[in-house]
């Protein structure tokens, strides 16, 4: 029997998740499954993954084939480098303490990368909520203006009848006498 690590689908059209599943190679991809080991749901930013790592290393141990999607999730959480340091360790290449530091430091990098990449995306969202508002209210300062322009009543300065007092004026003293 051909064991593989697959992903299961659940979820709406538009809005998928997985379940990360332990199945016989030839049951079909939303049918029957041996184990259920984790959850994967690609929506959100960045995606959330719940990976029982135990199981999956014990699955990988035993011979069970991730398909591609899955190998990347399972490299992603650290299952695949885990299965990598303890093979170093059965061959006596370093010890289980070794191997444990090694996985650890890497744990630690990762997380600090996720959280990084989570702080920067909520920085730039908040960057991007105050320049709309800023743009939001220049524009109503704008239209306000704009309407103020229009209902302002229009006072006519009589320029036309200082022009006409003065053509019927005389144009210098000298006239007047």
């Amino acid at each position: 029997m051909a064991v593989k690590i697959r992903l299961q689908r659940h979820g709406k059209k538009a809005s998928a998740f997985f379940h990360i599943v332990i199945a016989d190679g030839r049951a079909p991809r939303d049918g029957k499954f041996i184990e259920k080991i984790g959850t994967y749901n690609p929506t959100t930013n960045p995606a959330t993954i719940n990976l029982d790592t135990n199981k999956a290393l014990a699955w990988l141990n035993n011979g069970a084939q991730p398909t591609d999607t899955c190998r990347a999730i399972l490299s992603y959480k650290g299952v695949l480098y885990k299965n990598h340091l303890q093979g170093g360790v059965a061959k006596g290449a370093l010890t289980q303490e070794q191997a444990d530091a090694k996985f650890t430091k890497w744990l630690a990098d990762k997380e600090s990368k996720i959280s990084g990449k989570v702080d920067k995306l909520s920085t730039a969202e908040k960057e991007a909520y105050k320049k709309r508002i800023a743009a939001e209210v220049a524009s109503k300062e704008a239209k306000a203006a704009k309407i103020a322009a229009k209902n302002t009543p229009v006072i006519e300065e009589a320029p036309a009848v200082e022009a006409q007092a003065e053509t019927e004026a005389p144009a210098t003293p000298e006239a007047e006498a």
